[in-house]
């Protein structure tokens, strides 16, 4: 009897179970739903509230489910376009022309391979001189790449074809008096996010790894149209996090047991280790300043809005930069000149001039510094101490200076909502489970739980950054250029949350032997004033002429 009363209960339980979800699938969104989410977003609605939002927030669900019937590709931006300057900046007017001073004494080493690690303001020189020739300069890179670069495990795809013919013409063009500048017959390698015609461009990611695109990317054609040879693209932690990618996690040169951090991963090894001889990386939070300060190489991250990023992988439209990692400022200088500059595409590139005069005097710019931060306690103090003394031993009178006083981090989720917006498709789809990262704070779990910020707060969030800019502006007018210590979190976030451009460079090492780097800051589009400083500081130095010891690698 007992057993046949559990077996009735049982039964009832199941069929009443069976009710509630039949029910509930048919009822769709209900009350209940509101207010579980309510508890997400941090706020509260009477009953009555929810009640009426029901009919509205139905519609919204089904306009949903209308919207992700439709591909949306990743290059396709937003219709809004973000822009750094506000009504308090005045941007560049006088275009000057940019001077780049001849190395009569640049000579040719007694060991050619020490060539690998000539900045392309000397390997130009001996290219324009005819002292060695491009395809030669192909060559060595060709082969450190082929020798080094597995066991960095900083390159994706050799272009070895493309390249050898880019080299050939370079010194058909030279040899025949067509000498196209500083960057013609130079070696280089691209992040593996701009795409390149008919060559693989992975991304860096798994789900993406055999993605062949039919066109260049603007920056991939600009440094064409300067000579540049494309001899290889480089890796990239995948959809631009990190330096994990889909073959194994890129290593730092200086200490192979140690990333070399990213996104710009590759780029920064590869330029570090003499394998290329300028690189081009991206920024959206630190994937150029980070990988520089790691391998110990300088790194341009331009005012938003300065170079095109067409073809190149969106991850947030409002804050992708893409910039030059070289092995000097100068170096950094001459490739910002070719890249620069609107191409009718990307709509959000101003047309400023490039104001680069290497010898302004440096008492004629005001050079501000973070005071509070540099008193701070932190690692490598001593270091940036010194930078900080090198300048005052030049003259330069430093001024305090503080950032904006908002609470910066709390916008952080701006970048979240508009990478997991570009990645929707592969979220939905379940191939985000094909990345190798996984973690908590990874994209595939960044990209799910962006689904939960309400887009008020998204809109408020950047009318928020609108204050931060505003004020940014107001705080700017008293310098031309700040210094800041890299490892400042709320500078690097907040710089590219403005647009501002920085330039980052080697200043000494740590305790590990690993390079450590400073980070200079300039107005917005003022890309000249700030690279003039920190070549005035980078050539007080030695340590951009330091290079890793590449027989520790196995």
């Amino acid at each position: 009897m007992m057993k046949k009363y559990f077996i009735l209960i049982l039964v009832t339980s199941v069929i009443t179970a069976l009710i509630v979800v039949f029910v509930t699938k048919d009822q769709g969104i209900t009350t209940h739903h509101i207010k579980a989410a309510e508890e997400i977003i941090g706020i509260e609605f009477s009953p009555a509230e929810r009640k009426m939002m029901l009919d509205a927030l139905k519609r919204n669900h089904n306009a949903y489910h209308h919207l992700r019937t439709i591909n949306i590709a990743n290059q396709i931006p937003l219709s809004l376009l973000f822009n750094p300057l506000t009504p308090l900046n005045k941007p560049p007017a006088q275009d000057k022309k940019s001077f780049h001073p001849e190395l009569n004494d640049v000579h040719l080493p007694e060991n050619f391979e020490q060539l690998a690690f000539y900045p392309v303001s000397h390997l130009s020189q001996l290219i324009k001189q005819r002292k060695i020739t491009s395809t030669q300069l192909t060559r060595l890179y060709l082969k450190r790449l082929k020798t080094y670069g597995p066991q960095l495990k900083c390159v994706i795809t050799l272009t070895e074809e493309r390249a050898m013919e880019q080299a050939k013409r370079a010194d058909k063009e030279i040899s025949s008096g067509i000498y196209k500048g500083p960057l013609h017959g130079i070696p280089w390698g691209a992040k593996d996010l701009l795409s390149t015609k008919g060559i693989k461009t992975t991304w860096g990611a798994m789900p993406y790894k055999d993605q062949v695109f039919d066109q260049d990317a603007t920056v991939v054609q600009k440094c064409e149209q300067a000579g540049a040879v494309l001899v290889a693209k480089l890796s990239m932690g995948a959809l631009a996090m990190g330096d994990v990618w889909f073959k194994g996690k890129t290593r730092n040169p200086w200490n192979p047991e140690q990333g070399s951090s990213g996104s710009s991963a590759g780029s920064a090894a590869a330029t570090a280790a003499g394998l290329v001889g300028f690189s081009i990386g991206t920024e959206t939070l630190g994937s150029i300043i980070s990988p520089c300060t790691r391998c110990g190489v300088t790194g341009l991250r331009p005012t938003y809005g300065r170079v095109s990023r067409y073809g190149a992988m969106a991850l947030s439209w409002s804050m992708d930069k893409i910039g030059p990692i070289c092995r000097t400022v100068q170096d950094c200088a001459l490739v910002f000149n070719a890249i620069y500059g609107p191409d009718g595409k990307d709509l959000s590139v101003h047309h400023y001039p490039f104001n680069w005069e290497p010898d302004t005097d440096l008492k004629h710019l005001r050079i501000g510094y973070l005071k509070k931060e540099f008193q701070k306690e932190y690692e490598n103090k001593d270091n940036d101490s010194n930078s900080l003394q090198t300048l005052k031993n030049m003259g330069v009178q430093l001024i305090p200076f503080e950032l904006p006083d908002l609470p910066i981090q709390s916008m952080r989720f701006i970048l979240i909502s508009e990478a997991a917006a570009a990645f929707d498709q592969l979220t939905r789809s379940g191939q985000d489970e094909l990345l190798v990262r996984q973690s908590k704070w990874a994209w595939p779990n960044s990209f799910r739980q962006a689904r939960f910020i309400p887009a008020v707060e998204y809109i408020q969030a950047n009318r928020l950054r609108q204050i931060l800019m505003r004020e940014m502006a107001d705080k700017m007018k008293k310098i031309d250029v700040y210094i800041a210590p890299t490892s400042s979190g709320n500078n690097l976030l907040l710089t590219n949350l403005t647009g501002h451009p920085a330039v980052v460079i080697p200043n000494g090492f740590n305790k590990q032997g690993t390079p450590t780097s400073i980070t200079l800051v300039g107005s917005l589009f003022e890309e000249g004033n700030l690279l003039r400083i920190a070549k005035a500081l980078q050539d007080s130095f030695d340590f951009q002429n330091k290079h890793p010891d590449l027989s520790k690698l196995d």
